[in-house]
């Protein structure tokens, strides 16, 4: 394709399309027909050539690679075999996963040495969060000392030498000062040191058991906190809950397991319904309900608000975001699905629209639907000359 060619294909897209191609720097390449579908390979650069293809007389793919996909902002989201009404929707809450949360909270009387992170950090499992002592943390680790240093010259001696309830006792009694340490969430590896670095007891570092972001952060330095009060918490926020109030007509029918639909601002992720409470609050008469949402790719956080669509098999359709909605050459509503050769338009009917959501039908359950991106998607299909109903 000569530059003049290109060019008098440029001039016959909007400005907001062309505006969309120089930020993500690709240069459109239209292949004449079944052909021509040599296309050249990507160059090994920031510049991304995006390759329309027809695999056969009867498929209108749009191929992109990955690298393609992600530099023009295309994201897709799996279908479930749920059908959703636009009308039964809940205000929900992001909540933590209580699966991947942990609260630090030594059984011991412990004091606060030194800090070692800041409220709101990420952090690695066995990072140092904390340095801890105090009278009780050092009387801990000296029993521990004595107990299993007893214990290592009771076991070597000979059952002639000492009585079996004699081993009993210091064995049990080494097993019980270790429990506390480990009730002080000392490591293994931390307990284990104490036998060779006496010297150190009256302190220890408290470290994450977990990856995640430091939240609850209550620890001041020189506090002296009262066994089993927490310090901190950690939350792995890749994964989440939403938690939702129903009135018992919504909670009806509704199982664990079912497909949920969580939308957050623009951001909408299918989410699965793990429990219910089966029980009404006497004031409000509603019933609570959680939703597990993958949280992985989007960065939402505990405590944003959400709207919580509910299955519905009677009179439910599948619901979209606007930004997954285009219009066809000829007028009608268009959505792209993503099948193994590229991604394909079709036309869908929108049954209902509400608050930046829709009701279509027109497309079954189980496929992937391009929820962001459609729009560049649409200007390459017209630009290719590709018709949806394969005239």
């Amino acid at each position: 394709m000569n530059i003049q060619h290109l060019n008098k294909k440029l001039s016959k897209r909007s400005l907001t399309v062309i505006a969309i191609l120089v930020s993500i720097c690709y240069i459109p390449q239209v292949l004449a027909g079944p052909g021509h579908n040599h296309a050249e390979k990507p160059q090994q650069n920031d510049r991304i050539t995006l390759q329309n293809e027809i695999t056969d007389e009867h498929s209108n793919a749009l191929v992109l690679t990955d690298r393609q996909q992600q530099m023009a902002g295309i994201e897709v989201m799996s279908l479930s075999s749920s059908t959703f009404n636009l009308d039964d929707v809940a205000t929900a809450t992001l909540i933590v996963d209580r699966d991947h949360t942990v609260t630090l909270a030594p059984q011991l009387d412990v004091r606060v040495l030194k800090r070692h992170v800041v409220p709101g950090q990420l952090v690695n499992k066995n990072q140092v969060l904390l340095t801890l002592g105090g009278a009780a943390v050092a009387q801990a680790q000296a029993d521990y000392i004595t107990a299993a240093a007893e214990w290592n010259r009771v076991k070597q001696m000979s059952k002639n030498t000492v009585s079996e309830s004699r081993r009993l006792v210091a064995k049990v009694q080494a097993e019980l000062t270790r429990a506390n340490l480990e009730a002080l969430s000392m490591t293994a590896l931390q307990i284990n040191q104490l036998i060779t670095k006496p010297e150190s007891i009256g302190r220890y570092q408290l470290l994450a058991p977990i990856n995640g972001r430091v939240q609850q952060d209550v620890a001041m330095i020189g506090q002296v906190s009262a066994g089993g009060s927490p310090l901190m918490q950690l939350t792995d926020e890749s994964h989440l809950w939403v938690e939702a109030q129903l009135s018992a007509h919504q909670a009806a029918g509704i199982n664990n397991g079912d497909k949920a639909l969580v939308r957050v601002n623009e951001i909408s992720i299918e989410g699965t319904i793990i429990g219910r409470s089966h029980e009404l609050d006497l004031v409000t008469r509603t019933e609570q309900v959680l939703v597990s949402i993958d949280n992985s790719e989007y960065g939402l956080h505990a405590g944003q608000f959400a709207e919580l669509y509910l299955p519905n098999s009677l009179d439910g359709g599948v619901v979209l975001p606007d930004s997954a909605l285009t219009r066809s050459s000829d007028g009608h509503w268009q959505v792209f699905i993503q099948e193994d050769d590229g991604f394909e338009a079709v036309e869908v009917e929108v049954i209902e629209s509400q608050r930046g959501m829709n009701m279509v039908k027109g497309i079954e359950p189980r496929v992937h639907v391009v929820i962001s991106g459609a729009f560049l998607l649409a200007s390459e299909l017209a630009k290719a000359g590709f018709d949806i109903h394969n005239h």
